[in-house]
């Protein structure tokens, strides 16, 4: 039994890479994969990316913190907007802290993202980068206090790995409470694994080596 779930899991791997080359997202993948037992649609958020959703088993985790992580150019923007336009087309509401203001409309408008349904919360550019990291997780703790969203993440893609290591691991576990028990899809966007819950998923995007 062990050795046709490691097959079905290699299957779905190269699947999922397929469908991300034929997006020109020729990036590798990987995946602390969910529990088997997880069969609720209602408890998870599609990505809008159908092999990569088989991969997880329906999508990423509500009531979770998960993580998605890769280094520049790996892809990890395409699939964040492409997560985001999902949820607004679903009818959801989606919302993105900015921590660096770094989103660019045109991509969010290309992805066919719903904007009506969309709260953009641009981040301190100007400041320095623990002040701006400081003003992106209070802003983070508010919208998941309000609730009512789909999907919330957090871009901390372009923040120096020093400064991310600076946060107490305290502040995730804030964080998982806070998402507990809701409908929301809480989602860390950085440049190497941080911080997500027991019952969240760790998604790995890695450039091309070749």
């Amino acid at each position: 039994m062990f050795a046709l779930g490691e097959i079905m899991a290699k299957a779905a791997l190269a699947v999922l890479e397929t469908a991300l080359r034929a997006k020109k997202l020729d990036r590798t993948l990987t995946t602390a994969l969910p529990s088997l037992e997880r069969t609720d649609a209602a408890a998870l958020a599609p990505t809008g990316i159908s092999a990569l959703d088989t991969c997880l088993r329906g999508g990423l985790p509500r009531g979770q913190l998960s993580e998605m992580a890769g280094p520049c150019s790996s892809g990890r923007t395409t699939l964040l907007l492409t997560l985001v336009a999902a949820a607004t087309q679903r009818g959801e509401i989606a919302a993105v802290v900015d921590t660096s203001d770094r989103l660019d409309v045109a991509s969010v408008i290309a992805a066919q993202t719903d904007v009506e349904r969309l709260l953009w919360v641009r981040g301190d550019a100007a400041g320095s980068i623990d002040r701006a990291i400081d003003r992106a997780l209070k802003a983070l703790n508010l919208v998941l206090q309000a609730g009512g969203f789909g999907v919330v993440a957090l871009d901390l893609a372009d923040v120096p790995l020093l400064a991310l290591k600076r946060i107490p691991f305290t502040t995730w576990m804030r964080v998982q409470r806070i998402v507990e028990g809701s409908d929301t899809a809480c989602l860390l966007v950085v440049p190497e694994p941080l911080a997500r819950s027991a019952g969240g998923v760790t998604l790995m995007l890695a450039g091309k080596t070749g």
